[in-house]
């Protein structure tokens, strides 16, 4: 009977060993993981040089199509590529501002620009001809898809406004398929023709496309939606020498984020987009995506540490959004209704 008693003992025990071997190999693996993840991320930051843009054909004559290009991010990315050495399309809703960037741009940097009134809201086939048009004959090797539209203040999904909810989902994903559609043929024209170019498509998303965001729930399903489309497309291309990047990026300094003042997590436009060309291509925050880069540091580190912890889909990061953004709803709701009864009394004054 003891004997009996002592096999089994011994089994338990080896089951038992055995168990915490595995343990320790696992925790060996997430360690060794993580810390790999967390040196390719300073590694990505601080110690590669910038992406060179020769290999996108770089002061050679060829073109850079940036839509939302007015003002904010997208002004900065056409100011940047013409910087490079890039002759730049322009497109947004305003003629009048377009034509006054582009010729900022051409002051400055000596290249040439082009410029196409596009109200992206309107999802009518009249919109694509004219930007084709604008397109023809040209050696096109980047597109930025930049445009884009959130809610005017955090709202549940119940309460948005059906002209909101449908602007935000036309301007961020119809038009950036279509114009991606039509802008792609000539990019994969111009690098078949200059041999070793190759071509770059960037898609802005956001962190509402990373951590689903209650009270901003159409703008992030429209960013869920651009993250796994730039994949799927960055799969596509990869073969014919199409680089496709998802760019993440937290708060930026501009009119779309309502935010006005810069601080270590909230970069101006200049110095994202100067992130932003600096790493494409490369993860940086973004270790466990394909074809995505979070390239401002500070963005990174949130993302990174985020993503290695509570997890971007957890219940912790999803009520702490939803906490952040019912915040900023009632302070945006207060505001409103201090500017209306301002209004009201300046009327009156009138009256």
């Amino acid at each position: 009977m003891s004997c009996i008693f002592s096999t089994l003992t011994g089994q338990q025990s080896a089951l038992v060993s055995g168990i915490l071997y595995l343990a320790l190999a696992v925790g060996f693996f997430k360690l060794t993981s993580i810390t790999l993840s967390f040196a390719s991320m300073i590694f990505d930051l601080y110690i590669l040089p910038p992406v060179n843009f020769v290999k996108y054909g770089a002061k050679q004559g060829n073109w850079a199509v940036v839509t939302g290009a007015s003002d904010g991010i997208g002004k900065e990315y056409a100011f940047q590529l013409a910087k490079k050495g890039f002759n730049v399309i322009l497109m947004a809703r305003t003629q009048a501002r377009l034509e006054e960037v582009a010729k900022e741009i051409e002051a400055t940097y000596s290249v040439e620009t082009r410029v196409v009134a596009f109200d992206a809201s309107k999802d009518i086939p009249e919109n694509y001809e004219k930007m084709k048009e604008a397109t023809k004959g040209l050696s096109i090797t980047i597109l930025v898809n930049n445009v884009g539209r959130s809610h005017s203040m955090p709202v549940p999904f119940l309460d948005t406004d059906e002209k909101e909810m449908n602007d935000i989902m036309t301007i961020n994903d119809f038009a950036t398929l279509k114009i991606t559609r039509a802008v792609t043929p000539v990019i994969l024209a111009t690098i078949a023709a200059q041999k070793g170019t190759k071509g770059l498509i960037i898609n802005m998303s956001s962190f509402a496309g990373l951590f689903p965001s209650p009270l901003l729930a159409t703008y992030t399903g429209s960013k869920f939606f651009l993250q796994g489309w730039s994949a799927a497309l960055a799969g596509e291309l990869a073969e014919k020498n199409i680089d496709v990047e998802c760019v993440l990026s937290y708060l930026v300094a501009s009119k779309m984020s309502k935010v006005r003042r810069t601080s270590a997590t909230v970069p101006s436009p200049k110095q994202f987009v100067a992130s932003t060309l600096r790493n494409i291509g490369r993860r940086v925050g973004a270790q466990e995506r394909f074809a995505t880069v979070t390239p401002y540091p500070s963005h990174a580190l949130m993302h990174w540490v985020v993503a290695n912890t509570v997890g971007v889909f957890s219940k912790f990061a999803n009520s702490l959004n939803c906490k952040m953004h019912k915040s900023i709803r009632v302070r945006a709701l207060r505001k409103a209704k201090r500017i209306a009864a301002q209004k009201a009394n300046e009327q009156h004054k009138q009256d």
